[in-house]
């Protein structure tokens, strides 16, 4: 057992997930965190390739020696959720967090309309519904808040805010059927209640479904009955209404051809040619907003054929739209039908602060560099709150501007490899006395502190020793086959600090890059020498500011006086994981291959950095009841 006995005797255990976990940035800092009373107990851990649970378990099972599961599935699979359930064997989980992928949120490079991965947060909140924590975390990319006009943070949004707590729908069915019924059109209000009903996760939705339904048909007819026959049974209009019932209906089968034709457009990296049209078309064609938008407008051009059904026609338009809307949408729609009572409106608010499982408020920007992390990494987190606990607004920083970490400080010990080389020991650094007085003594945050350390001794020491012991010495092993054959375990001082070997022309472009700090300033000295490249952008390190935000490919950056690439080492300096974080798997692959494999390079990349998931955690333990 690693963890020490006296760090554990104070504390209780707060039940932790960490879902599309990647290399584990979330799951470091939640090990990281504690108060005077509490800490995280690491439950369970979930990724969908092996070279994520290859990192976990030898950094958590055999390093830490906790008894953390590790779930590799696609948690896009129907199985995903069952699976989950069996390997908690009905444990109480208090607290999510997990970073759906955000390739396709990204605001570098194209959007690729439709991907696969836009439907994972709807995945993950399909599992705070099943698991109800008292708290989950969600991170994404800065460009997810503009992503389809703010659309998709306001349907975020709206879909956390729609769970509710099952155990007390009656009581909202029983004030709607008191205080609505009397308001509204009866078949609108028959819509209104059979969707809240389909809100409970015990319905019979099949039944539900079946009478939403025969109740829209029913309008159908209402609307269309004073049309000749033959209109009625041929119209185009009519004809798009009724089909379009019938596909509306058809939501499993649908929402299956849907799930086919995204995967087959993201395995076949359908994107930037002349598939990619027709493609999108075919999934947006069936989809519930299409097919609305669709039947909405033909009722109107039969209202145009027929005046004397324009109150049916705008019924049957709003019960449409109440079958696709979240159930956050829904209770505006019955917060208008109250306006003109206070009384009964202000009554049914308060019952709704108690029917919605959680809250949420707007989702917070974060800075890594303001928790300690030597990187300007923007981060967007929804943290939402089960009605039993508080509402966290923010997470408040650990470093003043003046005294953020700079990359000098975080990298300078290990400037002692040359082109091509492995180094596995830390063997005296080539020093720059300009960058030295960047050096402060810091607490394990960022912070200064007299008696604190250098940030390049926090990554040599860890920032684990408060609570653990190594159950076995940091190593490096080549697959998931190899881990339990001990002797196929590299142990070494210093992991994942490799450079690629360059030829001379490559490492002359960088050195000029790297002299003129910038590369769009080098291109004219590049292109007079031969030396020109058709990459689009390499970055220069600034020795005395934070890095851009830390990418998957090795060659992005350039060491501001090595003049090469950055190891994968100096790359998780620059994210904050401690050097006894081992990267497994491959150093890097080629091609589309690297979205299969996940090299360390990758791994790195993607990850939230743990000293800025630190403070969320803390933040949380600080809140939760």
């Amino acid at each position: 057992m690693a963890e020490k006995k006296e760090f554990l005797a104070s504390r209780k255990g707060v039940n932790y997930l960490d879902l599309f976990a990647g290399a584990g940035g979330f799951s470091e800092g939640f090990m990281q965190a504690y108060t005077d009373d509490k800490f995280y107990d690491f439950r369970l851990a979930s990724d969908i390739n092996e070279n994520c649970e290859l990192t976990h378990r030898v950094r958590y099972n055999k390093m830490l020696g906790l008894d953390t599961d590790f779930l590799c599935q696609d948690i896009m699979e129907d199985s995903f959720l069952p699976n989950l359930m069996e390997r908690l064997h009905g444990q109480e989980i208090d607290v999510i967090t997990g970073g759906p992928s955000c390739q396709s949120f990204s605001l570098a490079g194209r959007r690729k309309k439709l991907d696969k991965r836009d439907d994972l947060f709807y995945h993950y909140l399909k599992v705070i519904k099943a698991l109800r924590p008292k708290y989950f975390v969600m991170e994404n990319v800065k460009g997810i808040l503009t992503k389809d006009e703010g659309r998709i943070k306001e349907r975020i949004l709206r879909e956390i805010r729609s769970i509710v707590d099952d155990a007390k729908m009656s009581t909202l069915l029983a004030f709607l059927n008191d205080h609505l019924k009397v308001n509204i059109n009866e078949w609108l209000y028959d819509c209104l209640y059979t969707k809240m009903c389909m809100e409970d996760i015990n319905a019979d939705m099949d039944k539900l479904y079946d009478t939403y339904f025969n109740n829209l048909e029913q309008q159908l007819r209402n609307v269309t009955k004073h049309l000749p026959y033959s209109v009625s049974k041929s119209d185009v209009s009519v004809n798009t209404v009724r089909h379009g019932l019938l596909l509306l209906s058809a939501k499993k089968q649908r929402e299956e051809i849907r799930k086919q034709v995204i995967q087959l457009k993201t395995s076949s990296h359908i994107d930037n040619d002349t598939f990619v049209d027709s493609y999108n078309a075919i999934v947006e064609s069936i989809s519930d907003e299409k097919i609305l938008e669709n039947m909405l407008a033909s009722v109107d051009k039969i209202i145009e054929m027929d005046g004397g059904c324009e109150d049916d026609a705008r019924t049957l338009k709003k019960s449409l739209e109440i079958l696709t809307s979240t159930f956050d949408e829904c209770i505006d729609f019955i917060r208008e039908q109250f306006k003109s009572n206070k009384n009964v409106l202000n009554c049914f608010e308060n019952m709704m602060k108690e029917i919605r499982l959680y809250n949420i408020n707007e989702p917070l920007v974060l800075l890594s560099s303001n928790y300690g992390v030597p990187q300007n990494r923007e981060r967007v987190v929804f943290i939402g709150c089960r009605n039993d606990q508080e509402v966290i607004t923010e997470i408040p920083s650990t470093v003043k501007e003046e005294d953020k970490v700079k990359v000098y400080e975080a990298i300078w010990d290990l400037n002692m490899i040359g082109n091509g080389e492995v180094v596995n020991t830390y063997n005296t650094p080539t020093l720059i006395n300009e960058y030295e007085n960047t050096k402060r003594l810091r607490g394990v945050q960022g912070e200064p502190e007299k008696d604190g350390h250098l940030f390049s001794e926090w990554s040599r020491t860890g920032r684990l020793n408060h609570r653990f012991t190594f159950d076995e010495a940091p190593f490096y092993v080549s697959s998931m086959n190899d881990l339990n054959v001990e002797r196929k375990h590299q142990h070494m001082e210093l992991f994942n600090h490799q450079t690629s070997c360059q030829n001379d022309k490559v490492r002359e472009r960088l050195q000029i890059i790297a002299e003129h700090k910038d590369y769009y300033a080098a291109k004219k000295e590049l292109k007079e020498k031969g030396l020109d490249s058709q990459k689009r952008n390499y970055v220069v390190l600034n020795p005395l500011g934070q890095s851009p935000t830390v990418c998957t490919m090795p060659d992005d950056f350039i060491h501001y006086s090595a003049y090469r690439p950055m190891t994968v080492r100096e790359m998780a300096r620059l994210q904050s994981f401690d050097d006894s974080f081992v990267f497994q798997g491959k150093r890097q692959t080629g091609g589309n291959n690297r979205q299969k494999e996940i090299p360390q390079y990758t791994l790195v990349g993607n990850a939230v950095p743990p000293l800025m998931a630190r403070a969320i955690a803390n933040t949380v333990l600080n809140h939760i009841k």
